[in-house]
């Protein structure tokens, strides 16, 4: 007898993402030498913001041979061509495959005439109407219509097929700016929502209490680094252990951890596992001296186009990853090193393309993880405390 609560896969959230990326964009309609050109356009205008690709199939019927030392049998070929990197494959590509190597990808454009996004460009070109008749079921998300030069007006067919056609804005094919800037917001409008993250899991064996439980302003620090969050963030959760859960003040929300013995590195998962497509702001519990101004210019210089922002820190001049924004696109990063064996987070960010900033006030940034360190910043805000008053 079988169980009919039985699940054969793990009810996990999966990120928007759609064959490629999560914004991306077939465009159809039109010659391929045109629609290579409006990727050209697009890219050339937006790459030095974003990271921007292109995804195509080949017309060279020539190429019977794979290249180089796939032709004797080999499975993948690197080569550094110095100003770029050249990687051929010889194993099929599958959509999951495909999403890995387009994952950190802000703008994907698609030749639509050979393989399909999750939403349209529909170019209007007069001798590819009957052409762009035989994709109409691929046209299921249009959000931009371009009239070529010979256009008039939009084709009866599409009007028919695509019920709102009349909301979807429409500009002609040489309009460069306007094209452009309708990349641009869409990119800019779906940029993910931030939350923010306090982790308070760690065991604390250095300071031989739990650091998240220290009053340094009147409440549990825990607590205070949440509340300075809440007017920033969409959401605000406390990370800790499933021991820990319930000493947490039910008043605010907690995200356990389900990437177990990782530390930090767990609880980033762990989070982006709850939510994949929100950003998360990343903060220590150990950093008491902490202040809204520290937060508020790490997300005003935040950069959507890397997977992470970060502080320096003032101690090593690495990134400090424990007062972080890591973007959604981190995840996938986040989980090969996992794979080859790497929990720390630092190393994450030294090995990929971070936005690494100087912060304003480095003092905020002092850690208490000792008896000691405590007894100093105690020291240091009696002294702003009195400063103040003065």
């Amino acid at each position: 007898m079988t169980s009919k609560e039985h699940k054969k896969h793990a009810d996990l959230v999966r990120p928007a993402i759609g064959n490629y990326a999560r914004n991306e964009w077939a465009i159809v309609g039109a010659p391929c030498v045109v629609i290579k050109a409006l990727a050209d356009l697009v890219i050339g205008a937006l790459s030095s913001k974003y990271k921007c690709a292109y995804a195509d199939t080949s017309h060279n019927d020539e190429m019977t041979l794979a290249p180089g030392r796939l032709a004797n049998g080999a499975m993948l070929e690197y080569t550094d061509q110095i100003n770029y990197q050249q990687f051929n494959y010889n194993t099929t590509s599958t959509p999951f495959s495909l999403r890995q190597q387009f994952s950190e990808a802000d703008l994907v454009l698609v030749n639509g005439n050979h393989q399909q996004a999750k939403s349209q460009v529909v170019i209007v070109y007069h001798t590819k109407a009957a052409s762009l008749q035989k994709r109409l079921a691929q046209l299921i998300n249009v959000e931009l219509i371009l009239l070529a030069e010979n256009a008039i007006d939009v084709f009866d067919f599409i009007k028919e097929s695509i019920p709102n056609w009349q909301n979807i804005p429409i500009c002609r094919l040489d309009e460069s700016d306007k094209i452009i800037a309708f990349f641009e917001n869409k990119i800019q409008y779906s940029k993910p929502s931030l939350n923010g993250l306090v982790l308070a899991g760690g065991k604390s064996v250095r300071m031989g209490y739990d650091k998240g439980a220290v009053c340094w302003f009147g409440k549990e620090q825990r607590y205070h680094v949440a509340d300075i969050l809440k007017p920033l963030c969409k959401e605000v959760f406390i990370s800790c252990r499933a021991d820990q859960k319930q000493q947490i003040n039910p008043a605010y929300p907690v995200l356990e951890d389900t990437f177990t013995g990782l530390g930090p590195y767990g609880a980033i998962l762990s989070a982006f596992r709850e939510q994949p497509d929100s950003a998360w702001l990343v903060v220590a519990c150990d950093m008491p001296l902490l202040e809204t101004e520290t937060f508020k210019f790490l997300i005003e210089r935040r950069k959507i186009s890397a997977i992470a922002t970060a502080y320096n820190s003032p101690d090593n001049e690495f990134p400090e990853p424990l007062i972080t924004i890591w973007e959604p696109k981190s995840y996938p990063v986040l989980l090969s090193f996992l794979s080859q064996g790497y929990s720390c987070p630092r190393k994450v960010l030294i090995n990929n393309d971070v936005h690494v900033l100087q912060a304003p006030n480095v003092d905020a940034l002092t850690n208490v993880n000792t008896p000691d360190d405590l007894e100093k910043v105690k020291r240091t805000i009696h002294q702003k405390i009195a400063s103040a008053d003065a």
